[in-house]
């Protein structure tokens, strides 16, 4: 039986919003508020009669937090022998800035997402990723957790993700990072500035230094794995800051 749409889309100034998450995610929001904030950059952001502004970022926190969730339990049960290790360089794999842009690029959302220029720049940096966080965030409040858990799963991990691919994939960040500092006569330096845990399961802290300045900080059970989520975090916040960098 086919499902009707709700009579409000039909009523409402946001159909074209309506209509999208249909088409994209199978759903229409029940609270269409949620999801234009969702898409407002901060670039966008309106201000309130106090003087705050809002943009997408609270949601984005959100949504960040329910995607490690929902992703976390995922491989849990995917992968009921590998130890914790294992499970933290896949989640990180699946959630990573870059993956995240690309499935909200592949996605369409950069279509949806509002800001004050070019809808072109927002394939740079972590504007998509951020806005699918955020739209993330938006459905958890709108429809709850376990309706998110299935649109994660059905609609992002299962539908766009090769959970194999993904497991033998080496994340490249560090090599992007040492890429970058190479072309611009800049030093790099990977710190390592903590460890914790037993010797079989150690736990490392690992600062990526560009120029004398930590960049980036990550965390990882293996040097290898620490090293390559601070270079992820450096590599964020560079070429967030300036997007020209990217292609460079």
């Amino acid at each position: 039986m086919k499902k009707l749409k709700p009579v409000k889309a039909y009523l409402s100034q946001e159909k074209d919003l309506y209509d999208a998450i249909y088409s994209i995610f199978g759903f229409y929001p029940g609270n269409i508020f949620l999801y234009k904030l969702a898409f407002r950059h901060k670039s966008a952001a309106v201000e309130l009669f106090n003087g705050t502004k809002i943009s997408n970022e609270r949601l984005e926190f959100l949504g960040d937090a329910v995607l490690s969730l929902v992703t976390a339990d995922y491989l849990f049960k995917k992968f009921p022998f590998k130890d914790e290790g294992f499970l933290t360089e896949m989640r990180s794999k699946m959630v990573s800035r870059a993956q995240l842009n690309g499935l909200s690029l592949t996605l369409g959302l950069d279509h949806l997402i509002e800001t004050s220029f070019s809808t072109s720049s927002t394939q740079s940096g972590s504007m998509l990723g951020d806005a699918l966080e955020a739209f993330l965030g938006a459905v958890y409040i709108d429809k709850g957790y376990e309706f998110t858990q299935k649109i994660i799963i059905s609609s992002i991990i299962k539908h766009h993700m090769d959970i194999n691919e993904l497991e033998t994939h080496e994340l490249n960040f560090k090599s992007k990072l040492l890429e970058w500092t190479q072309k611009s006569k800049k030093t790099l330096e990977f710190r390592v500035t903590e460890e914790t845990g037993s010797s079989h399961k150690k736990r490392y802290v690992v600062e990526a230094v560009v120029d004398q300045v930590v960049a980036g900080t990550g965390t990882g059970f293996s040097i290898k794995a620490a090293e390559q989520s601070a270079a992820e975090q450096a590599c964020t916040k560079i070429f967030q800051s300036n997007p020209l960098l990217v292609d460079e």
